[in-house]
């Protein structure tokens, strides 16, 4: 247990050194009041581009809070996996092309505590500035439009998270496959959208689909009922993630044992 702490720590302290524990989380918060901030000022925005005729005048149907909120976190299904992708995909892979993966398992480290301690790191990264972020989300609603109930927006942060973990660890699958970070990062993107839309597609068919909880989310905010399937797309994701997790432990050990 003392090597995986050790192992944690160099992961934690180099993503400190590369600044990531500080502009990560500023871009999930500048990316979580983005949506907020522009629904209650697009009025004055619009009054200021001008270029209407004299005694125009256009009124917006001011949004709910909870249309607001679920605006926000969306936000983070875009350019928040971009993110999560980019800061995932050179974990092992960059690593073994450097050479430093080579370094740390001459000596006596075990490929489960290596690939771990950096699946947690990253983890604790992303975790950590999703929950400033929809924080921020959630306290700029309130503050410009009313307040979502606390319960119900903890809830549907927790699966954004789950799914984003689903997604980071992808990226350390395919990270652990690949020897180049930047085809470790294409192809998890690639999977990604096409989980994405193909469960949306077919979302009557894959309503178990892990790519279907920020649509659960969504709904539990605007409707306040959590959906049927959110249960086993939650056990599913779990499921999914702990056997990427395993395959990643096991493709990273043969291909460091064949070179």
């Amino acid at each position: 247990m003392s090597q995986w702490i050790t192992l944690l720590n160099k992961e934690l302290l180099e993503m400190w050194r590369n600044f990531k524990w500080i502009w990560v989380p500023i871009t999930f918060i500048l990316l979580g009041v983005q949506k907020p901030l522009s629904s209650y000022y697009l009025p004055q925005i619009l009054d200021s581009i001008g270029n209407l005729p004299e005694g125009a005048k256009i009124e917006i149907p001011k949004p709910s809070a909870q249309e607001v909120f679920v605006s926000g976190l969306s936000e983070y299904s875009s350019l928040g996996v971009l993110i999560i992708v980019l800061t995932t995909m050179a974990l092992i892979a960059g690593e073994r092309k450097s050479g430093v993966a080579a370094m740390i398992l001459v000596k006596p480290v075990s490929y489960r505590s290596f690939v771990t301690a950096k699946w947690v790191g990253a983890l604790l990264l992303m975790w950590v500035s999703f929950f400033i972020g929809s924080a921020a989300t959630w306290y700029y609603t309130g503050i410009l439009f009313d307040w979502v109930a606390a319960g119900e927006a903890f809830q549907a942060f927790f699966l954004y998270g789950l799914w984003f973990t689903v997604i980071l660890t992808i990226a350390l699958f395919f990270s652990a496959a690949h020897l180049v970070p930047g085809v470790a990062g294409f192809v998890s993107l690639l999977v990604v959208i096409i989980l994405s839309l193909v469960s949306s597609s077919l979302s009557d068919w894959l309503e178990w689909s892990p790519a279907m909880l920020t649509k659960y989310a969504n709904d539990l905010v605007l409707i306040g009922k959590l959906a049927d399937y959110t249960l086993p797309a939650c056990l599913l994701s779990i499921a999914s993630i702990l056997i990427l997790l395993a395959l990643s432990i096991f493709i990273f050990r043969k291909k460091e044992l064949a070179s």
